[in-house]
């Protein structure tokens, strides 16, 4: 499975207009769908789409771990990495059109941190289906075990998602201006993540008769 679309309309926080830019490339979990080419086929196909609509070229964000695809794959079709971004997101691109301007992380992007300096803020795309999964579960941990009202942002189109501050772009959890999960997570990842910074835990007092 791939999902690319034009540049502009892209959930990640990138400059790639007159790009095509891929999304997501997945072949499965089954070893028996690996080494057969899949990949690679899908990729082709997204860049000769790219080429009978006259874009500059195709665009993939990507990292090593989970929910996005490693760069090797797109390294071994003559992608070229053209900008990263923290901790370790790297854009890359193969070009159409040689002399087009390279596509960029949004400059703005770790600048806009500082509009969740607050609490807790979990942010999350319906363009990925996984950025649904554990997020309530995360919520009523945050309420129950460490007393933090979350606030809960759903990015409804590209623009939104383009102004996130992770390079994700479809999902992030943020705690006091700090980004602690790039990425959708477990409820018990959550509750590791916010244990190992000892987070002090205040409960209100209940007035007594």
């Amino acid at each position: 499975m791939i999902e690319y679309l034009p540049g502009k309309y892209a959930h990640r926080p990138v400059n790639a207009e007159g790009y095509m830019f891929i999304h997501c490339l997945f072949v499965g979990f089954k070893n028996e769908f690996k080494g057969k080419g899949y990949a690679s086929a899908l990729i082709d196909a997204c860049i000769q789409d790219a080429k009978n609509q006259q874009m500059s070229g195709v665009a993939v964000v990507t990292r090593k771990g989970s929910f996005m695809a490693d760069n090797a794959i797109f390294m071994k079709k003559g992608f070229e990495v053209v900008d990263k971004a923290k901790p370790d997101f790297e854009l890359l691109v193969q070009k159409i059109n040689l002399q087009a301007e390279n596509p960029g992380f949004k400059p703005e992007m770790n600048g806009n941190l500082r509009y969740y300096q607050d609490g807790l803020t979990i942010i999350r795309s319906p363009q990925c289906p996984y950025t649904e999964k554990n997020v309530q579960a995360i919520i009523e941990t945050a309420t129950r075990k460490f007393n933090l009202k979350t606030k809960l942002i759903d990015l409804n189109d590209a623009e939104s998602a383009q102004n996130n501050p992770c390079a994700f772009g479809t999902f992030a959890i943020i705690f006091k201006g700090e980004i602690i999960s790039h990425h959708p997570i477990s409820n018990t990842r959550f509750e590791n993540i916010m244990n190992n910074k000892k987070i002090r835990i205040t409960f209100p007092i209940e007035p007594t008769d």
